[in-house]
């Protein structure tokens, strides 16, 4: 029986059961927080807390595991994440390797590689790679998906190697890649040609925040290529509402596409971008949170005609196969 590496260990794909897709635990800055959030807005053991709190209600609603794909750029610390773990055995939590960036390279990989000032191969290969096999950071917990992003601004020079990068780890250790994608710019379809060319099967690949557009036709050429596609983002109601994206994803599920989409909401326990504002966040987008989709969401699809069937496709099977 297959299995995929979660903070606690090894977990056979087949007890994942209902799988929320892209949820982060923390985005945190390191230099944000140690020079600006200690004693103001952090308080580590409020928020560790929170976090126990806030997943334990979200495991009690049916989910069993959460994917978070916070990696280098979003504040990826393992030990942080551990503690919380540890508070909620019912819950399986998957981590990623990879670079969070929309432009440059963080500067620790800009001059070493092929034909830099360090001509050396790719250093990102080797160090996404030690996440996978042999664990993150001296923590054990080795990471069971690759990260990348494709943002409004395309495949810049840095965008493009990360990805790369990802590319031939994923080549190299077998797991499989979220990318996050603009939807508007349709930024997908640029990731998908590169990993094309690199050789990747993009039923190994979620396009995350293909949720944003509600454009059947793009949509349906990007799931065309075997691609899953992240309904990712329910309660974001800025970028695009609940009920417009309900009516999307049955549409899609009404043309035969359940079996190449993944639910989720992509909110976090905390996150650092609103400093102490972040519970003001919360009240001003109430939907925002892990358990939307259990509560209103499947309701309102079940509402439009989905079946449980194709729920289940999306909730358990899909990811059950993207991990194998």
């Amino acid at each position: 029986m297959p299995v995929v590496n979660t903070v606690r260990g090894p977990v056979e794909v087949s007890e994942l059961g209902q799988t929320l897709m892209h949820e982060h635990i923390f985005v945190l800055s390191t230099e944000h927080v140690d020079n600006y959030g200690v004693g103001a807005w952090w308080d580590e053991e409020h928020r560790v807390a929170d976090a126990v709190a806030k997943l334990r209600a979200v495991a009690a609603k049916g989910v069993k595991t959460i994917v978070d794909p916070t990696v280098w750029g979003l504040g990826r610390y393992i030990p942080r994440v551990q503690r919380v773990a540890e508070q909620v055995p019912e819950l399986n939590i998957i981590v990623a390797s990879g670079i969070y960036s929309y432009d440059e390279l963080p500067h620790q990989y800009e001059h070493r590689g092929p034909g830099l000032m360090m001509d050396m191969p790719e250093p990102m290969i080797d160090d996404f790679s030690r996440d996978i096999v042999e664990g993150i950071a001296g923590t054990g917990v080795r990471a069971a998906f690759l990260k990348c992003v494709v943002e409004h601004r395309g495949l810049t020079p840095g965008v493009e190697r990360i990805c790369r990068a990802v590319a031939q780890t994923h080549l190299r250790t077998g797991v499989p890649i979220t990318v996050h994608t603009n939807a508007f710019t349709q930024s997908g379809l640029q990731v998908l040609d590169l990993f094309a060319k690199e050789g990747v099967d993009p039923a190994k690949v979620v396009l995350g925040h293909s949720g944003d557009s509600n454009d059947l036709d793009h949509l349906m050429r990007l799931a065309d290529t075997g691609a899953i596609l992240g309904m990712d983002r329910f309660g974001l109601d800025a970028y695009n509402p609940t009920p417009q994206r309900v009516a999307t994803v049955a549409a899609l599920c009404e043309r035969g596409y359940a079996d190449r989409m993944v639910l989720s909401h992509d909110s976090s326990c905390f996150m650092d971008y609103f400093g102490d504002a972040w519970d003001a966040v919360a009240q001003a987008a109430p939907n925002w949170r892990f358990d939307h989709i259990h509560d209103d969401v499947l309701p309102a699809l079940r509402e439009a005609g989905v079946s449980d069937a194709r729920l289940d496709q999306m909730l358990i099977d899909n990811p059950r196969r993207y991990f194998s």
